[in-house]
């Protein structure tokens, strides 16, 4: 890719490094965009501490 670069370019090969490595390190400067954020949704189920209540639950009292 950094040879692509140089030969499209006509510039030297550490100037094309030299340039990336400059693009990159702006880009990682930049800040970052709006924060992602879960919004969790109640589905009305029970809250169930253990597994087996919750499998009991779902599946009916014969699951095992």
């Amino acid at each position: 890719m950094l040879k692509q670069e140089m030969r499209k370019s006509g510039r030297a090969f550490k100037q094309v490094v030299n340039d990336t490595l400059r693009l990159g390190l702006t880009a990682a400067k930049q800040p970052a965009g709006k924060r992602f954020v879960v919004k969790a949704k109640n589905l009305g189920l029970p809250h169930y501490d253990k597994t087996d209540e919750y499998i009991e639950f779902l599946e009916g009292p014969d699951h095992r």
